[in-house]
């Protein structure tokens, strides 16, 4: 199923509004005496999808968010992606790796040089005292780091590899279509159910 949708995942063609290809999902990881939902829960936020290949979904940050915490600890995350434009939906369920060898490097690398300076002049969600603080920290940086910079070893990503997907598509008088993929482990094969809206 990742593979027959992967042309609309990859963002081939302009986005919702036609500004961008659609690469934005909410991202959920799960976490311990957190909000759980059906075994998921937790620390949810804009992420940016940067891969979708057979061995599943990349999202590449730094490693020692809270987001990314909760999800190399339970193994496991969940993200939504929505078009309003088109009014679809898919939401996606499934097991985590790590993303830091040579796929976030090369991401890495493939940033602006700029963007890969502030990856590393920036503490990422921790308390900042001034935007002066911040950009001390990039100059700073930039003299040590000059204009090719390593990839942080803090900053690499996680592979999902699905175990649930479920389309949506809306319907006049809220009769959507809706289908779930689903497989008890990777690389095995899935079965696919129409659901009621």
């Amino acid at each position: 199923m990742i593979l027959c949708h992967r042309a609309t995942l990859a963002g081939g063609g302009r986005g919702d509004g036609g500004q961008r290809p659609k690469r934005d999902c909410a991202l959920h990881g799960r976490c311990a005496g957190g909000f759980p939902m059906r075994g998921w829960c937790c620390s949810k936020r804009l992420s940016s999808r940067r891969g979708t290949e057979q061995g599943g979904i990349r999202f590449l940050h730094e490693l020692w968010l809270a987001k990314a915490r909760e999800i190399e600890e339970a193994g496991k995350a969940a993200f939504v992606m929505h078009w309003k434009s088109l009014r679809r939906q898919i939401r996606v369920r499934g097991i985590t790796s790590r993303e830091d060898g040579p796929k976030a490097d090369a991401y890495y690398a493939s940033r602006s040089l700029k963007s890969r300076l502030g990856a590393w002049a920036s503490d990422q969600s921790k308390p900042l005292s001034s935007r002066a603080h911040l950009l001390a920290q990039v100059a700073k940086i930039t003299t040590a780091k000059g204009t090719n910079p390593l990839r942080p070893p803090f900053w690499g990503g996680i592979r999902i590899h699905p175990l649930e997907v479920e389309f949506w598509a809306d319907g006049v008088f809220r009769l959507h279509d809706r289908f779930v993929w689903r497989r008890n482990e990777r690389d095995t094969a899935w079965s696919v159910e129409r659901l009621n809206p």
